[in-house]
């Protein structure tokens, strides 16, 4: 029962990311009932304790805040490099191929761990009871959505699906290897295009820590489709050699 709770259904799976857009959506409006963010409400925590200018404490708060959503960027766009963007972005489970190789070696399931830390880090934005929202319904939508991919690895896979569960970690990552490397090597160029959504929240956050000006954030936030299809349109180019 359990088990079957912690599975994503087929309609959650195919639509991912349009809930992943969901949960920020629902956790953002709650803005319109509480107008501070978690972050502006850190800063001033902070600039009373250290003796800081609030300008200066939301600076920390928030470049902090995006240094981990841009930690999340470098994690999803080093395990998309070794599985491409069709894969990424598919509606499909794919389960015809089991990759060992860069972060699978420390965590079976680097995407969604960056998802857990962009959830962190965006939820800065959000106001206290938006930020609750938005990391655990990140972490547990995380975990089912990880729990319909592992249920169907095993199942096409068997033994050597066990075998790689027993040895890595599901979400949260190990410092060291636990596995050897098994000679795959990543297509970075395909893992960037794969992750340009993420990249446009970065830098949309980078913007705002640097100016503290939310039209940064929000730019980061519309142009983000935009972003993705430039990227995806480069790699047809460059996979037709255009």
């Amino acid at each position: 029962m359990i088990q079957a709770m912690m599975q994503a259904t087929d309609l959650e799976f195919r639509q991912r990311w349009w809930f992943f857009g969901a949960i920020c959506g629902v956790s953002y409006a709650f803005l319109f009932l509480d107008h501070v963010p978690v972050g502006g409400r850190l800063a001033d925590a902070l600039a009373a304790a250290a003796n800081w200018s609030e300008t200066l404490a939301l600076h920390v708060v928030f470049g902090a805040a995006a240094a981990l959503m841009l930690v999340a960027a470098l994690v999803r766009t080093w395990g998309s490099a070794y599985l491409g963007r069709v894969v990424v972005h598919d509606h499909a489970v794919h389960v015809e191929d089991l990759r060992a190789d860069g972060p699978y070696r420390h965590v079976r399931n680097p995407l969604y761990f960056g998802n857990v830390l962009m959830s962190v880090a965006m939820s800065m934005v959000a106001p206290v009871i938006g930020c609750a929202v938005m990391i655990v319904s990140m972490v547990v939508f995380c975990y089912r959505l990880i729990g319909r991919e592992e249920a169907a690895l095993e199942a096409e896979q068997g033994e050597r699906y066990r075998a790689f569960m027993r040895a890595v970690p599901r979400l949260w990552p190990s410092l060291r290897a636990r596995i050897p490397a098994s000679g795959g090597t990543p297509d970075w160029i395909n893992g960037l295009s794969a992750e340009a959504f993420f990249w446009s929240f970065a830098l949309g956050l980078v913007g705002f820590a640097v100016s503290l000006n939310t039209l940064w954030f929000y730019a980061g936030l519309v142009f983000s489709p935009l972003l993705s299809w430039l990227a995806g349109l480069a790699l047809g180019k460059r996979a037709s050699g255009i």
